[in-house]
């Protein structure tokens, strides 16, 4: 697991283009037969991926976590983007079809994830926060998430948004976790751009076309900054900074958030001719 240690405005201000991307892009999220987990001090999210091969893969503790298993003290949201597969926790198996969503409560002592066939392998990507309180594990399939239409095709960001994780959905501490499709012609995401300071946010890009990319936009609404993302890469959105970002094709992308509360709408609305 590594880690990214959190930074303020003004330094982000002055970063370069290596600078940003070092700090807030993580650029491996999936990689057969491996679990990658990288710790954010923002909110102490981690973010990570999980892909199986052939054999199951039970998720580590980190020695720097200092507990006895990953989720004495966390839990977790795993959302699988690629093939069928199952999760199973604490001895119970739940089958994740693609984008299905499983919420591990606090105080789960072994949690695995496997494919159903390996030559379609399941990509679970991993969000984990800390917790107070033991929520009971729930499985939520994309056809069980709640859908909200938003935008529009005049201004190029209609989009379908679908909430697995949040304060009418799964149960949870402070994770709050869902998936974005935007639709065909649609390039641009979260748009109008916003900041919630209760809170941070991480993105994962995926289903982006062979050779496309996003340009996502982060930093103070006026002192903003690009960053080109490439498929099933993530992005980590401090506190203070917006979120936006503009495909060269249409896109998906898993949304994130801990903090102080899992308001799905707390956020703080940035006008356009306010952006710079």
């Amino acid at each position: 697991m590594t880690q990214r240690f959190a930074i303020g405005p003004r330094e982000t201000a002055t970063l370069n283009t290596s600078g940003i991307r070092e700090h807030f892009l993580i650029e491996s999220i999936f990689a057969a037969g491996e679990i990658e987990l990288t710790y954010t001090h923002y909110d102490r999210m981690i973010v990570g991926g999980a892909q199986p091969t052939e054999a199951a893969m039970t998720l580590p503790c980190p020695e720097s976590l200092k507990a006895n298993f990953f989720l004495e003290r966390r839990e977790l949201g795993a959302l699988n983007i690629g093939g069928a597969g199952t999760a199973t926790a604490d001895s119970t198996v739940y089958e994740l079809g693609h984008e299905d969503c499983l919420y591990v409560g606090m105080g789960s002592k072994e949690v695995a994830f496997a494919n159903v066939d390996a030559a379609n392998p399941a990509k679970y990507y991993l969000l984990s926060a800390p917790a107070h309180h033991a929520h009971p594990t729930t499985l939520r399939t994309q056809a069980q998430a709640t859908p909200v239409e938003m935008g529009a095709t005049e201004t190029a960001n209609r989009r379908t948004i679908y909430k697995y994780i949040y304060a009418k959905g799964i149960q949870s501490c402070q994770l709050a976790m869902g998936l974005t499709q935007l639709q065909a012609s649609s390039v641009w995401n979260t748009m109008p751009s916003h900041t919630h300071d209760r809170r941070m946010e991480a993105y994962l890009y995926f289903n982006l076309p062979a050779g496309q990319r996003v340009l996502h936009l982060l930093g103070e609404p006026t002192e903003t900054r690009p960053l080109w993302v490439s498929n099933e890469q993530a992005i980590l959105s401090p506190p203070w900074s917006i979120h936006t970002g503009c495909g060269t094709s249409a896109y998906a992308f898993i949304w994130g958030m801990a903090g102080e509360n899992r308001e799905y709408t707390d956020m703080d609305a940035v006008p356009l001719d306010a952006l710079r």
